[in-house]
């Protein structure tokens, strides 16, 4: 199953919040972050170590 970055993001945002109620800049901070580095010469070397 192939889920969209955006949607996986969001949720992962979303149960963030609920669970640890971190502090608003630092969601903001990992979603962007995580959202940059899907996009980075990084990407496959990150899913090749995720798989």
């Amino acid at each position: 199953m192939q889920v969209p970055l955006w949607f996986a993001l969001l949720v992962v945002g979303y149960l963030g919040i609920k669970l640890i109620r971190p502090p608003w800049w630092l969601i903001a901070v990992l979603l962007l972050g995580g959202y940059l580095l899907a996009d980075s010469l990084l990407a496959p070397a990150i899913d090749a170590a995720v798989k």
